[in-house]
């Protein structure tokens, strides 16, 4: 059996912009798409693997976390700081 060819960069942001405004809450859709469109073309392959590990999370989750209501886990906190602050400077 042979390993799937691996992921382009460019269709690996499409992907990402994809997920990014195809939630499930509108919420999540309209913070997470001006991330995206903000910073995803700008992140190196660990930071594109620390947002994807971030979009494997629920939405509630997600909204609470970047909202403040709840601190994020650890492993998310850099990134969903930086998402907060797109967020506020719209």
């Amino acid at each position: 059996m042979t390993a799937a060819p691996a992921e382009s960069r460019e269709t690996r942001l499409r992907r990402l912009h994809m997920r990014s405004m195809r939630r499930g809450t509108k919420e999540m859709d309209i913070l997470l798409i001006r991330f995206a469109g903000a910073r995803l073309d700008q992140m190196d392959a660990p930071a594109l693997d620390a947002y994807e590990a971030l979009l494997e999370e629920n939405d509630q989750d997600l909204y609470q976390w970047i909202s403040g209501q709840v601190p994020p886990p650890e492993a998310h906190a850099p990134l969903v700081a930086e998402i907060a602050r797109v967020a506020a400077n719209g």
